[in-house]
């Protein structure tokens, strides 16, 4: 559902030649929406350029951390998750 209507808004936005303003944290939702992006943290915008540069060079740790929490489909991705999950110390 979630591709499907991003989907339209991307196809309305080529055709209307529409500009959004978009709030997410799927960084993988921002880079396919975007053409420029800004980085918040505690409020506050940290970062801002274009969502391409941004999310290929992921040098700043906050926004690092918000690309490695987007979920991998590939299964070896999955097998290394789970795996690092169950070695971690339990609270």
């Amino acid at each position: 559902m979630q591709a499907q209507v991003l989907n339209l808004l991307k196809e309305l936005q080529q055709k209307r030649g529409l500009t959004y303003i978009f709030i997410s944290q799927d960084l993988s939702v921002v880079k396919f929406m975007s053409d420029a992006m800004a980085v918040m943290q505690g409020g506050k915008i940290v970062e801002i350029g274009p969502a391409e540069e941004l999310y290929a060079s992921p040098d700043v740790e906050y926004r690092r951390t918000l690309i490695d929490a987007i979920p991998k489909d590939d299964l070896d991705h999955i097998l290394r998750r789970r795996a690092s999950r169950e070695k971690a110390p339990r609270a």
